[in-house]
């Protein structure tokens, strides 16, 4: 009962004219980002970041925008996956499987309506996860010790990427940079400097939200003027109208949204795993109970629905983990995570009751912001993919001056533009590398935190390191890690196999 009157007053919150106003505004944004390809949800919230700033917007204002973009986005990302066979997103990649094969079919309206549709139901269920679980993570985190947040940030680097298949050695190499990152600035300890190299501009550290939009925005500029071109060159294939489907096809896409929602919410709550990971399960699993006609990959609805319920949902569980222990569950929401720390508000378990409004006025923003998403969805896609006609030559400038207005406009200094750049070509070299800058985020944002409670921890035991081995809670999380660890290495190793086959 407490918190359907905790919801109720947080619905008071989103109604607010202007919340919802911006509410409607991050919507259209963020359909209009995830549609772009390759920009995805945390270029799009990185890249509005700025404009949050310069709208004085408090810490409730700014999360409803930046969500309600990331929601966006989320939708957004089908559209180029489904009529060009570009991924919007990452996340997005396995709805190309299907859902191209139906543009190809002249099927690209239905395939449209059916992906918004299992968007829908599956950021719907993430976001009833998010109302039920994440108030009850939140008090149990409450008795979490120091060397137990320790442990829990050693679990959320293990799992970053590595259950996708991912190469472990390079996102831990990754992370490594991040924590590296991280530790330039004042010891707070002992108050020396740290890898300054005499640069008072350095003294307070590296600024997160300069170096996210270096590593997103600016480094997107650089891929864009390599092979944005290219890409951007296409023109769209079939029917581009959406049209409702018909009851027979949602009865058939029916299992697999909800298998698909499920699966995805699941994988969105592990720490650093995101909507990739719910993607490609949603997908996977699907394809082994359904495919008895051997139709995936050649135009099966099931196919479309699946992926987009997963990834959906994968979205809505990545915040639990964000809101409730100020661990990011995805790459978006470690850039949420260091908004909400640039406004001085600390995720974690007292978020639920220093700041309640903040908190469940998020919550019933997100039921909202699925709704006028579904409306906004099916009518308007028509409108939505001339975007996808953008040329490169005007797409570059518009990320270009938001950025660095954006920058200036935070930090009035030129030191922090340049930083901002070195920041864009370090992304643009890890992109190149194939390595993800999802853990760079978590190691910068993350280093801080984990840092303080190894010190608290030493601090209790006198120096004594078998404290982080004494509590019941980390001796699980670290043993859950290690088969995290092993787990990602398997994945990887058969992945590298089954590559090594097909190219023979």
């Amino acid at each position: 009962m407490d918190t359907i009157s905790l919801l109720l007053q947080g619905l008071s919150v989103a109604l607010d004219p202007m919340n919802f106003a911006l509410l409607l505004l991050g919507c259209f944004i963020g359909t209009l980002v995830g549609s772009l390809p390759g920009l995805g949800p945390v270029n799009g919230v990185a890249i509005l970041i700025p404009l949050a700033f310069s709208l004085h917007l408090g810490a409730t204002e700014s999360m409803i925008l930046l969500c309600a973009v990331y929601y966006g986005c989320m939708y957004g990302g089908r559209i180029s996956s489904i009529l060009l066979n570009i991924p919007g997103d990452e996340p997005a990649i396995m709805t190309t499987l299907d859902g191209y094969p139906m543009t190809l079919q002249g099927r690209a309206g239905e395939a449209l309506a059916i992906s918004a549709i299992a968007s829908f139901v599956g950021a719907t269920l993430a976001t009833l996860g998010l109302t039920l679980f994440a108030p009850i993570l939140a008090q149990a985190a409450i008795y979490f010790a120091p060397e137990d947040y320790f442990a829990l940030f050693v679990l959320a680097f293990i799992t970053i990427g590595g259950l996708g298949g991912i190469d472990p050695r390079k996102t831990l190499l990754a992370a490594c940079i991040g924590l590296m990152i991280a530790c330039v600035g004042i010891d707070p300890a002992t108050g020396v400097p740290r890898f300054t190299n005499g640069w008072y501009e350095l003294y307070d550290g590296i600024d997160p939200i300069v170096a996210l939009i270096g590593l997103f925005a600016v480094s997107e500029m650089f891929w864009l003027l390599e092979i944005g071109i290219k890409s951007h060159s296409q023109s769209m294939t079939g029917d581009t109208r959406s049209k409702l489907p018909s009851l027979a096809t949602l009865r058939k896409t029916a299992g697999a949204t909800t298998r698909g929602s499920i699966l995805g919410f699941l994988a969105g709550i592990l720490p650093g795993a995101g909507a990739s990971l719910g993607a490609v399960i949603a997908y996977s699993f699907e394809r082994q109970i359904s495919n008895r006609d051997g139709t995936f990959g050649k135009g099966d609805e099931r196919g479309v629905a699946a992926p987009e319920a997963g990834n959906n949902a994968a979205s809505g569980g990545a915040l639990i983990p964000m809101l409730a222990l100020g661990v990011p569950g995805s790459g978006t929401t470690a850039v949420l995570l260091a908004m909400l720390i640039s406004l001085n508000v600390q995720p974690g378990p007292l978020l639920f009751n220093n700041n309640p409004n903040l908190v469940w006025g998020l919550i019933a923003s997100l039921y909202l912001a699925n709704f006028v998403l579904l409306v906004m969805n099916v009518p308007l896609v028509t409108i939505f993919t001339r975007v996808l006609t953008v040329p490169v030559w005007i797409l570059l400038p518009m990320v270009a001056s938001v950025s660095f207005v954006g920058v200036y406009s935070i930090s009035h200094s030129p030191f922090q533009m340049v930083t901002m750049i070195v920041f864009g070509l370090l992304g643009f070299i890890l992109r190149k590398c194939e390595i993800s800058l999802v853990p760079v985020v978590l190691g910068l944002l993350l280093a801080s935190d984990m840092e303080n409670n190894l010190r608290r921890a030493l601090s209790i035991s006198g120096g004594d390191y078998l404290i982080l081995l004494q509590s019941p809670i980390s001796i699980g999380l670290y043993v859950l890690s290690a088969v995290f660890l092993v787990l990602s290495v398997v994945l990887w190793r058969r992945d590298s196999k089954r590559l090594e086959v097909v190219g023979d």
